[in-house]
């Protein structure tokens, strides 16, 4: 009886199998609850060989109706976080998405030098027709993409092809991004800024874990503009922050993630974002300090304002990405929440964006129209995480 048991197990194990293939073919999800909508799969590790991971996915307007492009970097296997950036593109509103094309590629070489890329942010200054690609690029012999550079790229034609260019940099350190530039003006001068940081401190005793602000005429020369001013009682590690206008005119405000300085595999106590604003153009912030109402418990949160005039944040809920807690016995990044604000008002309840019992993280929004959100974000099983990257949609009313 034993072999039959064995083969009626292993023939249920296949079909089981050969079930979630189909299920996954056919585009269905997983059955969840949250705000957000007609979610889909964009991409599957699986169908990059190269890779082990895909993560940080990001979405902008495509140049015509209901195209939207988002890029995401497909992680080489042995690298902790940096391998090559993809493009896909959908033409009818997230429904459906083409097959990715490649925009930095960790095998092509520059000279004798190999490199790793990370951290794509999508970017259309207003009145181009074309679309910037921003990322990161680093030697491929580092083990981590804390050592990177800024490189660029742009497509012509709505996310078909993509054309690498070199920029002039006169900030010459490492860089880390997450954000994409926002438009304005210091001194009377058209600028376009671009939120970074660095975490030189990691690999160096006399280093830093600042967060700064590059600045830009052209999108092709980029300079330092500022470095946001750290809390005025005690440091705190300040990085992946969000550029959005603020409450009043002339007006930009940053939210950054956190953790512990010294400790960055602490969070801050409470666990909270910091935020620093700037009422001339970028130019000079104010001491960060805490956003009592925004969690943040070392992950990367999304804070945008909308045309509406209303504010949102989005964030993983829950401890720490690797810390196990009630509610949460796979360790952290697992729900989506976010909140909004109104033009003068306060943050308001928690509400859920997405949660399906699996890992999520790396949420970026981009409104198409007034309220209305595209979103993407990288998605994982309950165990693993940046196994594929998730598209949805979500509607604010104010």
């Amino acid at each position: 009886m034993k072999p039959i048991i064995f083969l009626l197990s292993l023939h249920l194990f296949a079909f089981m199998c050969l079930k979630c293939m189909a299920t996954r073919a056919a585009g269905e999800e997983p059955t969840y609850s949250g705000d957000v909508t007609d979610v889909r799969t964009i991409r599957h590790v699986n169908q990059h060989p190269q890779a082990w991971r895909i993560w940080q996915p990001f979405i902008i307007s495509g140049n015509k109706k209901n195209h939207l492009i988002v890029t995401y970097g497909a992680m080489r296997n042995g690298k902790k976080d940096m391998g090559d950036i993809f493009a896909t593109r959908s033409k009818d509103d997230g429904d459906t998405w083409e097959s990715p094309v490649v925009i930095f590629d960790h095998t092509e070489r520059q000279g004798a030098v190999q490199f790793c890329y990370a951290n794509p942010v999508l970017y259309q200054a207003p009145g181009q027709d074309i679309i910037w690609c921003f990322c990161m690029r680093c030697p491929i012999a580092q083990r981590n993409s804390e050592e990177s550079t800024l490189a660029a790229a742009f497509t012509p034609d709505g996310g078909s092809s993509w054309s690498q260019v070199e920029m002039a940099m006169l900030y010459t350190g490492p860089l880390i991004l997450n954000a994409a530039p926002i438009q304005t003006e210091i001194n009377g001068s058209s600028r376009f800024l671009l939120p970074a940081h660095r975490n030189t401190l990691a690999a160096d005793p006399r280093g830093s874990r600042d967060h700064f602000i590059l600045s830009s005429t052209s999108l092709l020369e980029w300079r330092l503009e500022a470095f946001i001013p750290q809390p005025t009682n005690a440091r705190v590690f300040l990085h992946e922050g969000n550029i959005a206008r603020g409450e009043t005119e002339g007006e930009l405000k940053i939210v950054m993630r956190t953790a512990d300085y010294d400790q960055t595999n602490l969070t801050t106590s409470p666990p909270q974002a910091y935020s620093s604003v700037s009422t001339d153009g970028g130019h000079t912030w104010s001491a960060s300090k805490p956003e009592t109402s925004l969690y943040n418990a070392k992950a990367k949160g999304y804070f945008g304002k909308s045309a509406t005039g209303s504010h949102i944040y989005v964030y993983n809920d829950g401890p720490s990405q690797g810390d196990t807690a009630p509610g949460f016995p796979n360790g952290g990044r697992t729900s989506l929440r976010y909140k909004t604000k109104p033009a003068g008002g306060v943050w308001g309840k928690e509400q859920t964006l997405y949660h399906a019992g699996i890992k999520n993280s790396y949420p970026t929004l981009h409104e198409v129209t007034p309220g209305d959100y595209r979103c993407v974000w990288d998605s994982g099983t309950p165990t693993k995480p940046r196994t594929h990257i998730h598209f949805g949609k979500l509607r604010i009313t104010p």
